[in-house]
C-alpha cells in the first residue's frame, strides 16, 4: 500500500527536508510539492492525497484557513516553526504538529500514527488486496525496520528499551511501552503488566494470573487482571 503524501510549504529547504525523509521510508510516496497553496488547494481537490504535510506561515492562504476550505481532508500533519497555533489547529481535527527544524526520529512516530490511522479505516488485507498493516521502528543508528502488526507476538519493557518478538525474528528499540502500546491498533493488542503488551490472537491459553504464548508464560498484573480477563473473554480468538 502506498501511501500518498503531499507537501505544501513557502520554503523550498523546508520542502526538501521533509521530502527527502518520506523518499527514506518505504511506503511512503511523495505525489507532489507546492510552495504555493492555491497551486496545492486545486491538487487537492481533483487527486487522491492520504496525508497532508502542510505549513502554517504562508503567503496568499495560510495553513488554517487552508484546512478550513477542504471538504473532506486527507489526514493534516502541520510543519510550523512556531508552536503556538498548535491548539488551533487540533480543533481542526490534525493529526500532528512538527515544529521545525523537524528530526528524523520525531518525524517517523509521525509517519507510524499515520499507518495506524490508515490501516484502521480498511478491511482486513484478505478483503482489500492490500498489504497488511504494519509500523517501522529504528534498530539501529542507519536502519529502519517494517514490523507487520500480524507478526507481534510480545513487547517486553526493558527499562528505556524495549525487545519486540515476532514470528520472524527479535528486535530491541529505544521507546517506553506506554508510547509503543499507543501505537498498536488497540482491537488487537493488550496491555497485561507494566512490563508486557500481547497479541490478543497469539494467546494460546489463559491460566490463573498468567498467559501462554508460544510456549512461554507472560504474567498478569495485578492491577490489569479484571480488564484483561474481560478483553479476552469478549475478543475473537
Amino acid at each position: 500500500m502506498k501511501i500518498n503524501c503531499l507537501i505544501i510549504d513557502d520554503e523550498p529547504l523546508a520542502i526538501n527536508v521533509i521530502k527527502n525523509y518520506l523518499e527514506a521510508v518505504e511506503n511512503f510516496e511523495v505525489t507532489a510539492t507546492f510552495s504555493n497553496p492555491i497551486e496545492g488547494l486545486n491538487f487537492v481537490k481533483n487527486n487522491k492525497v492520504d496525508v497532508i504535510f502542510l505549513d502554517i506561515n504562508m503567503p496568499v492562504l495560510d495553513g488554517i484557513n487552508f484546512i478550513k476550505s477542504l471538504e473532506n481532508p486527507p489526514l493534516l500533519v502541520i510543519t510550523s516553526a512556531y508552536s503556538q497555533f498548535a491548539i488551533e489547529t487540533y480543533e481542526l481535527d490534525v493529526l500532528d504538529y512538527l515544529v521545525k527544524p523537524i528530526e528524523f526520529p520525531r518525524l517517523m512516530k509521525t509517519l507510524n500514527k499515520i499507518s495506524k490511522r490508515l490501516s484502521s479505516n480498511i478491511g482486513t488485507p484478505q478483503e482489500t488486496g492490500i498489504e497488511s498493516p504494519f509500523i517501522f521502528v529504528k534498530i539501529d543508528k542507519k536502519r529502519m525496520k517494517k514490523i507487520f502488526f500480524n507478526e507481534i507476538l510480545v513487547i517486553e519493557s526493558l527499562k528505556d528499551y524495549l525487545k519486540i518478538n515476532t514470528l520472524t525474528g527479535k528486535y530491541i528499540i529505544h521507546s517506553t511501552l506506554s508510547d509503543f502500546t499507543d501505537l498498536l491498533p488497540e482491537r488487537n493488542f493488550l496491555r497485561i503488566h507494566r512490563s508486557y503488551t500481547i497479541a490478543i490472537d497469539k494467546i494460546d491459553a489463559v491460566e490463573g494470573n498468567s498467559i501462554e504464548i508460544e510456549g512461554l508464560r507472560y504474567v498478569i498484573g495485578r492491577s490489569y487482571i479484571d480488564h484483561v480477563k474481560q478483553r479476552i473473554l469478549n475478543s475473537p480468538m
